[in-house]
């Protein structure tokens, strides 16, 4: 798929991963609708004006199946397709699992899973009429690998590889693709935080002895939207800690 001219809706766009990815594809050329649960602020939409392509920002809940719809409607009506969906939004809970609620469970799983469910339903139907489009859910290693303190996340995540392979299968003869990308450790506000010793434990399990950045994932979806032949796989980008 040629990116330049194309419109993408990005959820979970405002910041870190969601917000690098949407200033990639506006870089070459593509037309972006930015996403979150509040407003976007101007100092984000100010940053897409060297591009020259059109930004759309629409807010809303990607747990609630009306919303979902009602945002790539609104994203239709502004840019006039959306032609490749990223789901990208997702929150954390992180508790052991004997302290861990029934509400922290489903919360997590109701944004990051329910979430692409209800964007990736809204969005099938167009793009069957279509013919064409891209969708690429952002999974996690955690999703492959589980984490202590993570099994609802674990669970969303690992959900997200299982809806992702099962739509590839329904769509692909509509020329739609369905992938996954699985980010490793990167580099973001969450790990700056930490110690250098707990980074450097963290790095140790890394083969590459490194965290990734927002950069390598960014390309990696641009890739992803473009590739007319790969359909249903998980990418991880996490240095080989996941390598079978």
């Amino acid at each position: 798929m040629e990116i330049k001219n194309k419109n993408v809706f990005i959820t979970g766009s405002t910041r870190g991963i969601g917000l690098a990815i949407a200033h990639h594809f506006a870089a070459i050329g593509a037309n972006v609708v930015l996403n979150g649960r509040s407003e976007v602020s101007a100092e984000v939409l100010a940053s897409f004006d060297q591009y020259g392509v059109k930004v759309a920002a629409i807010s809303g809940d990607v747990s609630d199946a009306a919303d979902a719809k009602r945002m790539i409607e609104a994203a239709t009506e502004a840019l006039g397709s959306v032609d490749i969906l990223i789901n990208n939004a997702g929150i954390t809970a992180d508790k052991l699992m004997l302290k861990m609620t029934a509400d922290d469970f489903e919360k997590v799983l109701k944004i990051n899973l329910t979430g692409a469910f209800n964007m990736t339903q809204a969005v099938l139907k167009p793009m069957s009429k279509a013919r064409q489009g891209a969708i690429i859910n952002m999974t996690s290693v955690v999703g492959l690998m589980g984490n202590i303190g993570q099994a609802n996340y674990a669970a969303s995540k690992a959900g997200l590889i299982g809806l992702t392979k099962s739509v590839a299968r329904e769509v692909a003869g509509r020329n739609i693709r369905v992938n996954a990308i699985a980010p490793g450790f990167v580099e973001s506000d969450m790990t700056d935080v930490l110690s250098d010793k707990v980074k450097d434990a963290m790095k140790a399990q890394i083969p590459m002895k490194r965290f990734g950045n927002t950069e390598e994932i960014a390309t990696t979806a641009v890739f992803l939207a473009s590739q007319e032949y790969i359909t249903g796989q998980t990418i991880a980008i996490d240095g080989g800690l996941t390598m079978q």
